[in-house]
Parts: structure tokens; C-alpha cells; sequence
């Protein structure tokens, strides 16, 4: 597809600061979500080196990875899921960042905390330490999983330096038969494009198909675009996900969720 002036590029130029002579972006982060296994260790490295989280308000984090399923009662069975849950109770109080901890209600997986709260929008820039922060795309953002020396960078800039993928547009129409969902979709898309189909490249989720999905249809779909070699994937948003947002703890409120979503 001509991906000119497609959400994706769209969305890469507003939050473009530089381009650098190798070609590479520094892209500005509007949300970046961390948690206990890829932070600790990005938390060390500002302490190293004397810094601060540039953008609190920014940052959000909260702890799913390790979370006991049995008994949560404190400390946890489990000395490294205990030391993990310790280090980013410090580091989120030294620091001055948001903690949805499991005294939170609202504490979840990091995936479902950002949709669930708000924290997700259409036309933001979204990356955390997890390689399924592409779940974030069926909001129309760029969602981008980053290792732990991006979460440095990223805490302690708001920035980070990306090569720009293409845009390939996945197009799927039709009415799904009983018994077929949204997960099924795209393990035929990865089925027919190959798991390395997407290297290089934002798959562009379009069509009646996804037209149909729930906002958690489209998740599912966006989650796996991982699987399919790809940076990123997304799909633009509509009245669902004006409908999924409207009333969320952190979305706009009143003439400014409506002048949002005009």
C-alpha cells in the first residue's frame, strides 16, 4: 500500500523530535509502561548515573509477571518473585512513578491495565519492556515492545531512537462462522504470511472483519502481530473505540473527550 500519510506515519511525525543522518528517529513516548522483570535493572543504570525520570506523569507501572497465583501474602514463596516485587515498590517510591500494586484495584496485566484505565488512546506512542506491547495498537497507537536498556533510555529521556518500519496493510473481510475468533484470524494471517512476513515492517489491520471486532477482538489480534515478525500492529479507530474509551478513569472528560474524538 502507498503508506504515505497513513495513521502510522501520521502519528511517527508528530512524535518525531530528530531524525538522525543514519536515518534513525528519536520518537517521543507518550506512555510508557513498566513492570517488575524488565524495570529493575533500567532503574540501576539512572541511579549509576545520577539521573531522574524525565516525564512521572508519563510513567506507569504496575506487577503482573510474577505475581503468585496461589498465595500473594508477603514475602512470596518465591525469593526472586519477592526480590523483583521489593525493587519496584523502591525504585516506583525513589522515583516518583505511579505503582498499580496488589493493594491497587486497579493492578492487572500491564496489557489490560493501560485499555482498562484510559491509559491507552488513539494517536499515542506507547512502549514497555514486554514484547506484546502491540496489544496497545488496537486503540490506532504505535505500541512498540522495548528491552531494558530502552527503559533506561526511555525513563530517563522520554525518547527513544527507532529505525521507521514500513506499513503493510492486512486486509480481511467478511462475517467470522460460529466457532472462528479473533484468534483464529491472525494465526491464519501468520499462517499465510510466514512468521517473518511482518520483519521490517507495522502490520495495518483493515476490513470488515475487524470493522466487526470487540476493542478485546482487536487486542487479540494486535497482541500476536509479534508472532508475524512485525514491529508493531494497528488498527484505526472508529465508534468502538470511541464507545470502549468514553467514561475511563484517564480518558479525556467532557468538551474534551468530544473534542478528541470530533
Amino acid at each position: 500500500m502507498s503508506d504515505k500519510r497513513n495513521l502510522f506515519n501520521k502519528v511517527w511525525d508528530l512524535h518525531t523530535v530528530q531524525t538522525l543522518p543514519g536515518g534513525q528517529t528519536q520518537l517521543f513516548v507518550g506512555l510508557h509502561l513498566i513492570h517488575e522483570v524488565t524495570s529493575p535493572q533500567a532503574f540501576e543504570i539512572l541511579r549509576e548515573r545520577k539521573l531522574k525520570v524525565a516525564f512521572p506523569d508519563r510513567t506507569i507501572a504496575t506487577v503482573d509477571h510474577i505475581v503468585p497465583t496461589g498465595s500473594q501474602a508477603r514475602p512470596f514463596l518465591d525469593d526472586l518473585a519477592e526480590q523483583m516485587m521489593s525493587a519496584i515498590e523502591k525504585n516506583c517510591a525513589d522515583f516518583g512513578v505511579t505503582l498499580l500494586d496488589l493493594k491497587d484495584d486497579r493492578q492487572g496485566i500491564v496489557h489490560v491495565v493501560g485499555p482498562e484505565q484510559g491509559l491507552t488512546q488513539p494517536g499515542m506512542t506507547i512502549v514497555c519492556g514486554d514484547s506484546h506491547t502491540s496489544t496497545h495498537g488496537a486503540f490506532g497507537s504505535i505500541a512498540i515492545g522495548i528491552g531494558t536498556s530502552n527503559v533506561a533510555e526511555v525513563l530517563a529521556t522520554q525518547t527513544m531512537f527507532l529505525n521507521r518500519p514500513k506499513v503493510r496493510q492486512v486486509v480481511v473481510n467478511g462475517e467470522l462462522a460460529p466457532g472462528v475468533y479473533a484468534k483464529d484470524v491472525i494465526l491464519y494471517i501468520i499462517q499465510k504470511l510466514g512468521v517473518q512476513g511482518g520483519v521490517g515492517y507495522a502490520y495495518e489491520f483493515a476490513g470488515s472483519t475487524f470493522d466487526a471486532m470487540s476493542i478485546e477482538e482487536r487486542m487479540t489480534v494486535c497482541n500476536m502481530s509479534i508472532e508475524g515478525g512485525a514491529r508493531c500492529g494497528y488498527i484505526n479507530p472508529d465508534q468502538t473505540t470511541v464507545d470502549y474509551l468514553k467514561g475511563r478513569p484517564f480518558s479525556p472528560k467532557g468538551a474534551d473527550f468530544d473534542r478528541a474524538t470530533a
